[in-house]
């Protein structure tokens, strides 16, 4: 089909740009058509000098009296000029354009839009783009996407490459049952993949979204269905009871357990013992324990003659686990093996980690998604354990099913989606929740603050240090954006290490190599780097104790739930810890944010940005990325997300195979979806 021709097949795109599109996921014309916009600018009407805000972007017209001016300082090139009307003047200047000279002449006409600043000379516009009016006229009140972008491959190239793209498609042909599109009101889907990208107005635009979201849940839930039917009621080769080797471990804890962790564990061991293959999901805030119930799970099974596997979503968290096993079972006097598996292991480490578990000298086998790999061949696996954001899909499920016999699964989230949506998405597993927090645990202190207070934070920042703690800042982009104006990373870096010069401070974000992302989380958990500078790639990150202040930049753009899992990464040890998140947006926003001030209870946060969040907050940063949806958010998408679940219900007890001809088209798109790995949405 001509949608999966590669990007390069575009005008004007060659290899070095169709390399920068694979950093970003796309590789081909679909990959590009459902790179979906993450926000949307609208062009206002030209405002007078006087009326524009500052920090904020405006548009003015005007006519240049002289012409633009260059210079050159410290290697930079820079070019300036004047506009003004009866309300003032504004000075617009240019960086590293040094062309603009020949092109703004006096006399020349032009609306200038960009950002505006406040200067020791008055008002300046910064890096304006320049239309000419009948252009600029054309754009006005019309949405133009925003895309995600990485260095080199900026917003324009890849709005004219969606535009070709939309020109060459071969339309598809609409696989929703009529009578679902119908009851819901749904928009045709060849209409609805052309308006996401260039919406006429925000009705246009909340028209065509409505109908991708509700594509994306009902194949995802369809899948899950199908899922369900297969795994009710199996009958399990392994039965699992605790013996003595499991009530020593849990007697010798240097802690109580909470009653909420009583509780799972005893569901688990329940689940393990029953006789059928166990599907549980265990819920529970960041910090809440449920490690300790995966490990107990894992040594019950060691104890009654079987292999466990844990699955953890980074090589850092996979070796923190295994080596606080390791920890736990010498001090106990536990003989049962653990050994780690990674990618990032030499071929002689893997080869002698494949030895142990065939021979069934490991007992517990901890590593990331290089456990389900086929190289390795188990004996008697019996448990399987994924950490955060692993869900195990259909394919990695026959995977292990081929291994052996079906294993247990426990999956283990400290997403706090509130139960009615949990029950839906997690549909085809039992559900435990441990809502408490060990009774050890200082509350976490949080205040939301605005931009001035920067330099006091970065003086207590400094304080933290001397007393040997360490601290995260977060910042919603990787590197700085011509559409978007927000912090990033690598800028941010720069500036901090200039005020506190004598701190070790890194960055870190999803972009970086595998290897690299390891060192630099590896130095930060030993504590040689005093300062990390992250994207939200650390919200499944290590267990830092030793970091008390967590630094969130432009906290207005995440979603409270976010938010609050992001702010888990501190309070981990025995000092009181931090949270300090800089409000770029104003009063309004403050409101939401206020939330979190008040309460450090997950479920309860997740239901009030449930409920505080309106259609206009639909395109700021996603949240619910333990799920993987392209655009759909189950916490803003809460009521289309249980409409779904209804449909999908009524139409496969109606359907359950799918055979009536009104459903063969869908039926083949869901075969599709499942042979893709669930168009990147794990099960």
């Amino acid at each position: 089909m001509d949608n999966l021709k590669p990007v390069a097949s575009l005008k004007g795109i060659g290899d070095k740009t169709a390399k920068l599109f694979e950093k970003v996921g796309v590789r081909t014309l679909d990959d590009l058509l459902h790179y979906y916009p993450r926000g949307y600018d609208t062009f206002g009407e030209p405002q007078a000098i006087g009326e524009l805000a500052e920090d904020e972007t405006g548009a003015v017209e005007g006519y240049l009296k002289a012409g633009a001016t260059g210079r050159h300082f410290g290697g930079v090139s820079i070019v300036t000029a004047t506009v003004g009307d009866m309300t003032g003047k504004l000075r617009l200047v240019w960086y590293h354009m040094p062309y603009l000279k020949n092109t703004l002449k006096p006399g020349s006409h032009y609306i200038f839009r960009g950002r505006v600043v406040r200067k020791k000379n008055g008002l300046t516009m910064e890096q304006p783009q320049i239309y000419k009016p009948e252009v600029y006229a054309e754009l006005m009140h019309r949405m133009q996407p925003i895309y995600a972008q990485t260095k080199g491959l900026g917003n324009r190239t890849i709005t004219s490459a969606v535009e070709q793209a939309l020109g060459v498609r071969v339309m598809e042909r609409d696989y929703m049952p009529p009578a679902l599109r119908k009851a819901n009101e749904l928009a045709e889907y060849n209409f609805a993949i052309e308006h996401i990208h260039f919406p006429l107005d925000q009705t246009d635009l909340l028209f065509a979204r409505k109908r991708l979201v509700y594509d994306e849940f009902f194949l995802f839930l369809l899948a899950v269905r199908r899922l369900k039917e297969k795994r009710q009621d199996v009958k399990s080769g392994y039965v699992i009871r605790p013996g003595g080797l499991f009530e020593k471990l849990e007697g010798s804890l240097p802690y109580a357990l909470t009653g909420a962790q009583k509780r799972t564990l005893k569901e688990v061991m329940a689940d393990l013992g029953g006789g059928n293959v166990m599907n549980r999901l265990i819920q529970g805030d960041v910090g809440s324990g449920k490690t300790i119930i995966a490990v107990l799970a894992l040594l019950a099974a060691a104890e009654n003659g079987y292999q466990g596997a844990f699955m953890a979503p980074t090589e850092v968290l996979a070796r923190q686990h295994f080596e606080s096993v390791t920890e736990l079972f010498a001090k106990n006097g536990i003989e049962k093996k653990a050994v780690l598996v990674t990618g990032s292991m030499t071929a002689k480490e893997k080869r002698l980690a494949y030895a142990a578990i065939a021979s069934h000298e490991a007992d517990i086998i901890i590593g990331t998604h290089a456990l389900i790999q086929e190289k390795i061949v188990y004996d008697r696996l019996a448990l399987v354990i994924t950490d955060e954001q692993h869900r195990f899909g259909v394919s990695q499920r026959g995977m292990l099913g081929e291994k052996g016999e079906l294993p247990h699964v426990l999956v283990m989230s400290a997403t706090p989606i509130p139960r009615t949506l949990a029950i839906i998405l997690y549909g085809d597993l039992d559900i435990s929740v441990i809502d408490e927090l060990p009774a050890n645990r200082l509350p976490v202190k949080n205040c939301v603050v605005d931009t001035g207070y920067r330099d006091r934070a970065y003086r207590f920042i400094a304080g933290e240090a001397a007393k040997g703690h360490q601290t995260y800042v977060i910042c919603p982009m990787v590197e700085e954006s011509e559409m978007i104006e927000a912090e990033n990373v690598l800028d941010y870096t720069k500036k901090l290490r200039e005020k506190l010069p004598d701190l070790r401070i890194e960055y870190l974000h999803g972009k970086m190599k595998g290897k690299e992302k390891n060192r630099i989380m590896e130095e930060f958990a030993s504590g040689a780097i005093q300062v990390l500078v992250s994207t939200t790639v650390i919200e499944v990150g290590v267990n830092v104790p030793n970091a008390t202040v967590m630094m969130i930049e432009n906290a207005e753009r995440f979603g409270l739930a976010q938010l609050h899992q992001l702010r888990g990464r501190v309070g981990r040890g025995k000092d009181q810890s931090y949270c300090i998140m800089v409000n770029a947006g104003g009063q309004e926003k403050n409101a939401r944010l206020e939330v979190l001030n008040k309460s450090n209870d997950g479920f309860f946060i997740a239901s009030e940005d449930l409920r505080l969040r309106g259609p206009g907050d639909i395109f700021g940063l996603r949240q619910s990325g333990d799920l993987e949806f392209r655009l759909a958010d189950i916490y803003t998408d809460a009521l289309t997300l249980k409409q779904v679940s209804e449909d999908v219900d009524r139409l496969l007890s109606e359907d359950e195979d799918l055979k009536k001809p009104e459903n063969a088209e869908l039926a083949r798109r869901l075969a599709g979806y499942l042979e893709a790995g669930s168009g990147g949405l794990s099960l």
